[in-house]
Parts: C-alpha cells; sequence; structure tokens
C-alpha cells in the first residue's frame, strides 16, 4: 500500500450553507480520525460503475461518498483516510481544488458555484491509500494502520447513509468515550435478512448500548444469535490492527472486518449502540432510489415538483 496523496487543506462544517458561513461552530473532536473504504468495484451498478466510482454516484447532485465526509467533519473528525482502488482518481479529485473549473465558474459570473466548489476541497484534511487487491473490508481498514497511529478512530462505509440530527459516527463516539471499548452501530432488520449482514447479539445496558457477546458475518438462514444487524459505522481502538494482521480469510475468502471485531470482542471487550437515525442502503438499487428520493424532498425548490410527480405515479400505477 502507498499514501497517493498528502495532506489536502482546511477545516469545514456540514452541508454547503453551513460550510459556506464562518460563523458556524466545529463540533468537539472525541475522534480526530476516520476511515472511509473506498476501493470496492461497484458491481451492482454496473454499467455505471465501470467508469464511475460507485462512491461518486450522486444523491440529487451530490456524489454519496461527500455525504459520508461532510457527516465526519460534522462530528469534530480533523482526518479522512480514503482507502482507495485503481482507477478511482475521481474520487481524490473531488476532494482538491479544480482550478480551472473555479476560475471558469468565476469568469462567468457564477461566484456561489466556484465557491462551493471550494468549500469541497477545504472541508477536511483527506489522505488517500491505495487497496491493491480487493481483499475485503478487514484488510481495507488494515490498510490505514500508518495513517492512523496509535488512536482510536472512526470508520465509515460509504454505502451505508445514516440521516440524522447528530451524525451518526458522533454517537458511537460518546459511547465510546464513556465506555472506552470499541463500538459499532447497530439496527433491527427482519429475521429473513438477517443472513444479508453481520450480526451481533449481547446484553441490552440500556440507552441503546448493547454489550455484545457474539458477532458473526452473514450467518446462514435461521442461525442467526439476534435481529441486530451491523451497520456501517464503527469506533475502534488502535489493537484493531495487529488483530487484523492475523486475521485468516473468512466469509467470501476475504478478511472479514467482522471476524476481527469477534476476536476484538474477546480479548478487549465489544459494544453496540442502537443509533439513532434514518439509514438508507446506498450500495442497493432499491436503497439508492429512497435515499434520492428523501434527500430530495428535504430540498424546498425540488419538494413540490417530486411530490406532485410522486402523486401522479401513484394515482396511474395499476396494482
Amino acid at each position: 500500500m502507498a499514501i497517493l496523496t498528502s495532506l489536502m487543506g482546511g477545516k469545514g462544517a456540514n452541508r454547503f450553507a453551513a460550510l459556506m458561513s464562518a460563523n458556524t461552530p466545529k463540533a468537539e473532536s472525541l475522534i480526530r480520525k476516520c476511515v472511509i473504504p473506498a476501493a470496492g468495484l461497484g458491481t451492482r451498478f454496473l454499467p455505471a460503475t465501470k467508469s464511475v466510482p460507485k462512491e461518486m454516484l450522486p444523491i440529487v447532485d451530490t456524489p454519496t461518498l461527500q455525504y459520508i465526509v461532510e457527516e465526519a467533519v460534522s462530528a469534530g473528525i480533523e482526518d479522512v483516510v480514503l482507502i482507495n482502488g485503481r482507477g478511482k482518481g475521481a474520487i481524490e479529485d473531488h476532494f482538491d481544488i479544480g482550478f480551472e473549473l473555479e476560475t471558469t465558474l468565476r469568469a462567468r459570473g457564477k461566484t456561489a458555484d466556484a465557491d462551493k466548489l471550494r468549500a469541497i476541497a477545504e472541508l477536511v484534511r483527506v489522505v488517500s491509500i491505495r487497496q491493491k487487491e480487493p481483499k475485503g473490508l478487514g484488510h481495507a481498514v488494515l490498510c490505514a494502520k500508518s495513517a492512523i497511529g496509535d488512536e482510536p478512530f472512526g470508520v465509515l462505509l460509504g454505502d451505508d447513509m445514516i440521516d440524522a440530527e447528530e451524525p451518526g459516527i458522533r454517537q458511537l463516539a460518546r459511547v465510546f468515550r464513556k465506555y472506552n471499548q470499541a463500538v459499532i452501530a447497530l439496527m433491527e432488520v427482519p429475521d429473513d435478512e438477517t443472513h444479508m449482514y453481520g450480526i451481533a447479539a449481547g446484553t441490552d445496558l440500556g440507552d441503546g448500548v448493547i454489550r455484545i457477546d457474539r458477532v458473526v458475518e452473514k450467518p446462514k438462514k435461521g442461525t442467526a444469535p439476534s435481529n441486530l444487524a451491523v451497520i456501517g459505522r464503527y469506533v475502534l481502538p488502535p489493537e484493531i490492527f495487529p488483530i487484523l494482521e492475523k486475521q485468516t480469510p473468512g466469509v467470501g475468502g476475504e478478511i472479514q472486518l467482522t471476524d476481527g471485531l469477534a476476536t476484538l470482542q474477546q480479548s478487549h471487550g465489544l459494544l453496540g449502540y442502537k443509533f439513532k437515525g434514518q439509514r438508507y442502503d446506498a450500495g442497493d438499487k432499491v436503497g439508492y432510489l429512497k435515499a434520492n428520493i428523501a434527500y430530495a424532498l428535504k430540498r424546498p425548490e425540488l419538494r413540490g415538483g417530486l411530490l406532485e410527480y410522486m402523486r401522479e405515479v401513484v394515482k396511474t400505477e395499476k396494482p
């Protein structure tokens, strides 16, 4: 693995209105760094992802990955480590300064658009590290070891969008600070869907916190220890790295982060947290469409026309 880009300027806030406001307070940093794995092939969205990284597919007009980065920034995270893959230079370009485009926009009087692009480039410090082989999520996290160092860190998966008043990763960071143990995000799912997720089970400590005593990756149908699915937000101690270095391939022949978490649970303890907010699976086609609709409805200039269209569809659609 190699560091492809070094630190790329600045600090930021949440969405564009906040990004552009000099008066927006920065959240207290409960953790300073996070890892965002972005090296997947995106096969569920072919042919679009043949040339466009799946993380750059837009939710309305904003790349999915930008929402994830903004969540990290709004939680007070200062350094984002992107685990990138071959052919995904567009991700690095998106968080860099686009001098030519900005200059052209300003020359045409489109200052607000140019300012939005500059705000993205100044959003957060970004380090991009190449995952040279698709060896699984556990391996992707391990690739960040040199950039993370000896401190706790967050992991945010780009397929999982969490729309919440308090950023999802910050909710987990609060639990980590209270108990000083690794924390993973949990969500109840239907029993017939448990085979699609990592599943955790344990003792309820109250306030949404679960002391996990078992976590398994994609259990066979009818064998899941609970219906609590592991969702793509984690706050982990640096002790996870030596565990992942020794981790053998699991489901799918890949180094699974869930298997590493199971080992971490035995040696250092592991907590789950039933996060507050709405989760959208942007890695699933229906989930991606739901996210587009939900985020479009939050925008006043789009809401009216979209609702009118949806009413017409419902009215004319045959059962």
